[in-house]
C-alpha cells in the first residue's frame, strides 16, 4: 500500500482535461433543472477559457473553483495557486458565494509539489510558491462571501490550506485529512499554527506532531469540518447551493444536508490520554509521558514520533505554541519565515523528501538525529525575522 505521505504528490505530469461535471441528479425537480441548465452553459463557457488544472467557473451570481488534476490527486503548483487567487478575488467582488472542490472521488487536494521545491532549493520561484500560497490562505480566512469547501477525499497540506480557513467545510465518508509534514522534515504550514492549537484540548498538537490521519466523520468530530455529508449526496448539495436564492440561506441549507455520522469519533477513547501526555512543556517531556503511560496507544504513538524529524518536531511544538496567541495573518507571516528557512540545507526537508518520496528507502538520516541534540539556537534560527524586503506582506 502506498505510504500516505507520498500522496503529497511529488511529480506533475501531463495536464488533464475534463468537462465540468453535471451538477444535480435525476431526482432533481424540473424547476431546479430549468434553473441549473442555463447556469451550466455559462459555467462550461467559462471553463473553456480557464487553465485545465483549475476550472474557474461561474454562473450569474455564484462562483466555483474545481481543482482538476485527478491523476495527481488535485495537488497544487504555483500556476494553480495564482489561478485560484485570481478567481477568489474576482468572485469576492461579484458573487454571492463560492464553492471549491476537487475533480474525481479520490482527493480534494493532496498538497503541493514538495519534490519540486526541494529540487529547486531556496530560489525565487520556490519562495514565490510559499508566499503566494500563504497569501491565498489569508484571503480565504478573511473572505467576505460564504466560502464552501467540499473536502471529499484526500485533504492534506496545501489542500488543508484551501479549506480549513473557509467558513464552511463539508467532509464526507471519503475524507482523509492529515498534516504529515514532520515525516518529511517540514512543519504543518498553510496556517497550521493557527487552526491546530484551536482544536479541542491538545488534539491539534497531537495531529501536528504525529501526522495522524482523520478519516471520514473524524474530520467533523475533530473540528476540521463544519458539516458532514454522505458522498452520494454531494452532487445534490452542489445543485442546492448553486440555486440558493440568498447567501443568508447557506447555513440552513448546509444543515439540511448534514447527517449525523454512523460511527463515533475514533480518537474519543484516547482523548484524555492525548490531553494528558501532550500537555508537557517540551517534545522530550511528551515522549517521556508516553513512555510512562505504557498503554498500547502510547507505545504506537511513541514509535510514530521516533520516526519523525527531531528538528521538525521541535519547530512544530514552538510554532503551535506561538500560533495559539497570534492571528491567522500573524501565523502566516511566521510560517513564511519557517518555509524560507526550510529551503536551506540546514533543515531536514531535503533529506525527508529524498527518503520518503525520491529514493523511497524510508530511512531518513535526520540531522541532528536525536532530540537532545537539537539546540535552542537551531530552533530559533527558523523563526528569525527575514530582511524587510523579503518578509511576507499581508494586508
Amino acid at each position: 500500500m502506498q505510504n500516505p505521505i507520498q500522496r503529497l504528490v511529488y511529480t506533475f505530469g501531463q495536464r488533464t482535461y475534463s468537462q465540468l461535471p453535471l451538477i444535480g441528479g435525476p431526482a432533481a425537480a424540473a424547476a431546479i433543472a430549468a434553473k441549473v441548465q442555463p447556469m451550466m452553459a455559462q459555467q462550461q463557457q467559462s471553463t473553456r477559457q480557464s487553465s485545465s488544472s483549475v476550472l474557474a467557473t461561474e454562473s450569474s451570481n455564484k462562483g466555483m473553483i474545481i481543482l482538476n488534476r485527478p491523476k495527481a490527486l488535485n495537488a497544487i503548483n504555483l500556476e494553480m495557486v495564482r489561478k485560484i487567487y485570481k478567481h477568489l478575488k474576482k468572485c469576492e467582488k461579484s458573487k454571492s458565494l463560492l464553492i471549491i472542490k476537487g475533480t474525481g472521488d479520490k482527493a480534494f487536494c493532496a498538497g503541493g509539489d514538495v519534490r519540486a521545491l526541494v529540487d529547486a532549493g531556496p530560489t525565487d520561484e520556490s519562495k514565490s510558491f510559499f508566499r503566494e500560497e500563504y497569501t491565498t490562505n489569508a484571503l480565504i480566512g478573511n473572505y467576505k462571501i460564504p466560502y464552501i469547501a467540499i473536502i471529499d477525499g484526500i485533504t492534506m497540506g496545501g489542500g488543508v490550506g484551501l479549506s480549513v480557513h473557509g467558513k464552511y467545510r463539508v467532509a464526507t465518508d471519503r475524507t482523509l485529512f492529515a498534516m504529515p509534514e514532520t515525516a518529511i522534515g517540514l512543519f504543518p504550514d498553510v496556517g497550521g499554527s493557527y487552526f491546530l492549537p484551536r482544536l479541542q484540548g491538545k488534539l491539534g498538537l497531537y495531529l501536528g506532531l504525529t501526522g495522524y490521519r482523520l478519516r471520514g466523520a473524524d474530520a467533523f468530530y475533530a473540528g476540521i469540518a463544519t458539516h458532514y455529508c454522505d458522498s452520494s449526496k454531494i452532487p445534490e448539495l452542489e445543485t442546492a447551493l448553486l440555486n440558493c436564492p440568498d447567501a443568508d440561506d447557506v447555513p440552513e441549507l448546509l444543515e439540511k444536508f448534514h447527517t449525523k455520522p454512523e460511527k463515533p469519533f475514533s480518537l474519543q477513547p484516547v482523548l484524555e490520554q492525548i490531553n494528558k501526555n501532550f500537555s508537557a512543556d517540551s517534545v522530550e517531556a511528551i515522549l517521556e509521558n508516553l513512555q510512562n503511560d505504557g498503554s498500547d496507544w502510547a507505545k504506537k504513538t511513541l514509535a510514530t514520533l521516533c520516526k519523525m524529524s527531531p528538528t521538525s518536531m521541535k519547530v512544530t511544538y514552538r510554532q503551535l505554541e506561538l500560533g495559539s496567541q497570534l492571528s491567522l495573518t500573524q501565523c502566516l507571516i511566521m510560517e513564511y519565515r519557517l518555509a524560507v528557512r526550510h529551503l536551506e540545507d540546514r533543515s531536514d526537508f531535503k533529506e525527508g523528501v529524498r527518503a520518503l518520496l525520491i529514493d523511497k528507502d524510508q530511512q531518513p538520516k535526520w540531522q541532528p538525529a536525536q532530540l537532545s541534540d537539537v539546540t535552542e539556537e537551531h530552533v530559533q534560527w527558523f523563526f528569525r525575522k527575514l530582511p524587510d524586503t523579503e518578509e511576507l506582506k499581508l494586508k
